[in-house]
């Protein structure tokens, strides 16, 4: 049983997200920029019971539940988190949707941050049915953009009750996103990482105001590659929880996995097209 160090809470898991990171980071994608000291336990985000807090912890105390991005650990019963990367589960939320927010969250704000979305603009968001896209497209909607999402068509109807107009991603994306735009594009975010970048690039007007938070392959397309903002997980999130609890942010949880099936969850997440999480949940 681990046992919680200074600043940090032991969780019991009641849900571990599934992120493209983790099978990235699984199966060294991402080596050269995220190196892996094995063993390794994977899952960044989670949902679960603190059941012991460590020292200079004040904020948590055994029986509180929570939610949060934790780098790592997830896929276990429990799991170690460090406490300013949690926040209180919101309200009656189910546990699998608590567990799905936290990297999505974070992720949305920190890339409509680092693009400077305003009230007024044009959004595209490529992927924008995923985790992080149908987050995006609810926050980006909040603060007054007019947002163009890209998914299969089979997710068109979905987007449209996100607040998002839906195109279809793959060749000719540009011209599409022009049909529904004709008075052009403020900004771009590829949250998918299927070969978008050139396409939003043109439709952007160049690649100033276009980011990816997927193609490791950004600097090619002299485009901003986007990692979450460690500092301020905690603000975000209670942000977040708050708009949950309103019922103005919601996350699709796409399908469910016991622990013992987690590698059946990095299948489907590599595989794409998934409409919003994957959730491990322990056996």
């Amino acid at each position: 049983m681990p046992r919680p160090g200074r600043g940090e809470v032991l969780i019991e898991v009641r849900a571990a997200g599934v992120n493209p990171l983790d099978w990235q980071l699984r199966s060294g994608a991402v080596a050269a920029m995220m190196p892996v000291a094995f063993p390794s336990v994977p899952g960044g985000d989670v949902a679960g019971v603190v059941v012991a807090v460590g020292e200079d912890v004040a904020d948590f105390e055994a029986g509180d539940e929570v939610f949060g991005s934790i780098g790592s650990g997830g896929y276990a019963q429990y799991a170690l988190a460090p406490a300013a990367r949690l926040a209180r589960r919101p309200g009656n939320v189910p546990w699998e949707v608590a567990a799905g927010l936290p990297v999505a969250v974070d992720t949305a704000y920190q890339a409509l941050g680092d693009l400077g979305v305003r009230a007024g603009e044009t959004l595209v968001v490529d992927g924008a049915a995923g985790g992080v896209g149908s987050v995006a497209v609810q926050i980006a909607g909040q603060l007054g953009a007019t947002v163009i999402g890209t998914a299969s068509e089979r997710n068109h109807a979905y987007l449209r009750s996100l607040g998002a107009e839906p195109v279809t991603y793959g060749e000719g994306l540009a011209e599409r996103i022009r049909a529904v735009a004709p008075n052009g594009v403020d900004a771009a975010l590829d949250a998918a990482g299927k070969g978008s970048l050139p396409d939003l690039v043109e439709v952007a007007g160049g690649p100033g105001r276009v980011v990816t938070i997927a193609d490791h392959r950004a600097a090619d397309h002299a485009v901003r590659f986007v990692f979450a903002g460690a500092d301020t997980v905690r603000e975000r999130l209670e942000q977040a929880a708050a708009l949950v609890v309103n019922g103005e942010l919601t996350l699709s949880v796409a399908e469910t996995y016991p622990l013992a099936r987690a590698a059946d969850a990095h299948r489907r997440s590599e595989g794409g097209h998934v409409r919003g999480k994957l959730v491990v949940v322990p056996d």
